[in-house]
């Protein structure tokens, strides 16, 4: 049986149709297969990989810890200095007022955590969240994620959950005494890279503040210097009561983080003790990576010109004729086309080229880049002359 096959048979699926690239390394942008083909990965492994593959300083980190311990005991027990580094990393560049991280296994975890603690913290049941939410496919995250096709299967899901309208000034009025919090992806990425705008925000925060609202900002996508600041919420000028981060913030390892006020986190230790627990979050060797990956971010990524390489690189597509729109909020980028079949097309010619796009699954009409933060100028170049290949070679007559 072949590696193909033997996946195909044994391991379990998402999809009918995945990518099946035999993977042999990984190094910087690219990602090889076992015939020695390069990728150039332009999703970063779904905004995973923000600092490339295998970053030197992550890799030493890895090796460092693993030469001490793996796992000694679950989680919030014991002093490790990694869970330590940790957290001073994150605290030096945090608002005051998150000063405490309650590390986990993932994004989804950490969304999960941060819905019990708005209702242990408010004592309310009524979660808001917003129309192409994303934020994980466990029940909890699942209840509050907008994509109500991918729900149908699996309900019955939370009750007391409602949905508002981006941007809409008037939904705000439905946050009430009676909401324990209110959930967003500062920016929404599986809905296509929606922003919201400057003043929808700072209403929301108000209407939050008005009715004792926790405000639970989902920046596992956004987050970690995704959209060009380190924190999608910098854009605003707003600060949540909570958030989550994962994806990125591990360096290619898996992880997530609750973020709010110590004081709101220790509702978890007391009636009932254990509130939450987990045994494998903060699992020194995951933090140690992920202490590292916030030291690359806030030492080597220059932010001023990330942001120019990826406004030039939005540039070569603005007069295609094929692409209806493009959003960009920093690196997170996502072209519309006329249909799910175009963009099938595109995808799957830029695979053949060697370039790794991918879709959206709320938004299937376009296809997304979250291409690593550290990408020089050159390959940005020839990342754009292979998807503008891929386009033309495509084309439907």
């Amino acid at each position: 049986m072949s590696e193909r096959d033997f996946f195909l048979s044994h391991l379990g699926q998402t999809t009918p149709f995945p990518f099946l690239v035999e993977v042999e390394h990984a190094e910087g942008i690219y990602i090889y297969d076992k015939q020695g083909k390069a990728y150039m990965d332009m999703i970063s492994g779904v905004a995973v990989n923000n600092i490339g593959h295998r970053h030197p300083k992550v890799v030493t980190a890895l090796k460092n810890q693993i030469d001490k311990y793996l796992h000694v005991m679950v989680y919030g027990e014991f002093i490790q200095d990694s869970q330590q580094l940790l957290v001073k990393e994150l605290l030096e560049v945090l608002p005051d007022s998150l000063d405490g991280v309650y590390v986990v296994n993932s994004g989804t975890e950490a969304i999960e955590a941060a819905l019990k603690l708005a209702k242990r913290v408010t004592g309310r049941t009524e979660l808001i969240s917003f129309r192409g939410s994303y934020h994980g496919s466990t029940h909890g995250s699942m209840s509050v994620s907008g994509n109500e096709v991918k729900k149908q299967a699996f309900r019955p899901l939370l009750p007391d959950v409602q949905f508002l309208q981006l941007n809409q000034h008037i939904d705000l009025e439905r946050i009430t005494e009676n909401t324990a919090g209110v959930i967003l992806e500062t920016i929404q990425g599986d809905a296509g890279v929606r922003r919201p705008t400057v003043t929808f925000m700072k209403a929301l925060r108000q209407r939050c503040d008005e009715v004792g609202a926790l405000l639970i900002l989902d920046e596992i996508q956004c987050g970690m210097g995704r959209t060009g600041k380190l924190f999608a919420f910098e854009h605003f000028d707003i600060v949540p009561d909570i958030l989550t981060l994962g994806k990125a913030l591990g360096g290619g390892m898996p992880i997530g983080a609750l973020v709010s006020s110590q004081k709101r986190l220790m509702e978890f230790t007391h009636a009932p003790m254990l509130g939450h627990i987990t045994t494998f979050g903060g699992h020194p060797v995951i933090c140690a990576a992920a202490a590292a990956a916030v030291q690359v971010l806030k030492t080597e990524i220059d932010w001023k010109e990330l942001e120019e390489k990826a406004q030039r690189f939005e540039e070569r597509f603005h007069q295609h004729p094929e692409l209806i729109e493009i959003r960009r909020v920093g690196m997170m980028f996502a072209f519309d086309m006329v249909s799910a079949e175009r963009v099938e097309r595109v995808v799957s010619r830029c695979m053949e080229k060697g370039l790794i796009t991918f879709w959206f699954l709320s938004h299937p009409y376009s296809f997304r880049l979250s291409p690593p933060l550290n990408i020089t100028e050159d390959e940005f170049n020839l990342a754009a002359d292979l998807i503008l290949q891929a386009i033309e070679e495509t084309r439907i007559d």
